[in-house]
């Protein structure tokens, strides 16, 4: 009778994080340690989220790594400092038993599938997501609300009430010129202004946001947030030489909720920007529909009306003579792709289903030979 295979296969997702209080370098990029503590909304997974499956079989003769179904490098520092990590546990977790009957060794190679149902690399943290559904193994994931400055070698997680807010426009899918990395590494030699911040501005920021969201302040939460997405990106003018995350319409959508917060004398919406031109949006479950119709009239849609407004349900908005007249500019037809109206959601989840798998029982990709 032939010997049984020996494989292993298990399947996470994991969510997108948004910052709200941002982070840019890094003090100690071998323990991947931040030169500021930060603190993001994690998003619903309903909406936007990551996928990833690992395999380790005797069978595979390297490490393989393919991400939304194309062969990717492997090599990279930071994936292979979480595959020593994943083996260090699990050499731990053994602890040398003799009495150990799992069928897998820890010098099997790894085959690692993920997928994102949202663009990669366009300011939406995916690689954030990525790394925190093999950090959900290893403990290096990027998923929680709070990361603390000085966790070595990981992150400091905790569960903080958020209300229920929202969303982005989604105006760019394309890759950025600039990654986050060596963006951020850039801006570490040679912003003055992102030290100042490191030093000065983030702490009290930080503990300022987590009282609004503790007392359930929207406005305080909207205005740092606001705040806090401008000066990020004003280190990214300070680097030399400057790095250009937003473009026009990012500008303009800037604009326009300014405009629908002064209309109403009140912060309604905030929006924020990580290192890419799509925007987030937040707001009040009341405020939902009404800003989505003025979004909709300010870009209205070239040729997907029934698709310009994606995952949760929005409502209908009528709008007021006054409020379109003080806030609505000029409309660019088609200049948003689509807005995807979604909540805050939970971290990473491990799913029982086989069927979920990308990965084959060969350990490849499902439709690859």
């Amino acid at each position: 009778m032939a010997e049984e295979r020996a494989l292993a296969m298990v399947t996470c997702t994991a969510p997108v994080n948004i910052a709200v209080i941002k982070y840019w370098g890094k003090r100690d990029n071998d323990l991947i340690l931040p030169i500021n503590s930060s603190l993001s909304v994690t998003l619903h997974q309903d909406q936007l989220k990551t996928t990833t499956t690992a395999a380790a079989s005797r069978d595979f003769t390297e490490d393989r790594l393919w991400l939304n179904g194309e062969e990717a490098d492997v090599g990279h520092p930071r994936l292979q400092a979480c595959l020593r990590e994943v083996r260090r546990l699990a050499r731990k977790r053994r602890g040398g038993s003799a009495e150990d009957s799992s069928p897998l060794n820890l010098s099997y190679k790894i085959h690692i599938a993920t997928e994102n149902n949202f663009p990669t690399a366009a300011g939406l943290a995916s690689s954030a997501a990525g790394y925190a559904c093999l950090g959900f193994l290893c403990r290096r994931g990027c998923w929680a609300l709070e990361w603390a400055a000085g966790a070595q070698g990981g992150f400091g997680c905790s569960e903080r009430g958020v209300t229920s807010w929202f969303l982005g426009p989604k105006v760019s899918g394309e890759k950025k010129q600039v990654g986050s990395t060596a963006g951020m590494q850039t801006s570490v030699d040679t912003s003055p202004l992102l030290k100042h911040r490191a030093e000065a501005v983030v702490p009290e920021r930080l503990a300022l946001m987590m009282r609004h969201i503790r007392e359930r302040d929207f406005e305080g939460f909207g205005q740092l947030t606001m705040r806090d997405s401008n000066q990020f990106h004003a280190t990214c003018l300070d680097t030399f030489p400057p790095i250009f995350y937003l473009n026009d319409l990012s500008r303009h959508i800037i604009a326009l909720a300014h405009r629908f917060n002064a209309h109403h004398g009140r912060t309604k919406v905030a929006y924020t920007f990580d290192a890419g031109p799509n925007t987030v949006i937040f707001t009040l479950a009341d405020t939902v529909a009404e800003f989505v119709e003025v979004v909709r009239r300010s870009f209205p849609p070239a040729a997907n009306g029934d698709q310009f407004v994606r995952g949760l349900p929005v409502g209908s908005a009528s709008l007021p003579e006054e409020l379109v007249a003080a806030v609505v500019p000029e409309p660019v037809p088609g200049a948003v792709r689509y807005i995807l109206h979604t909540q805050p959601g939970p971290g990473p989840q491990l799913l029982d289903d086989p069927s979920q798998h990308l990965l084959g029982a060969d350990g490849l990709p499902h439709g690859r030979p």
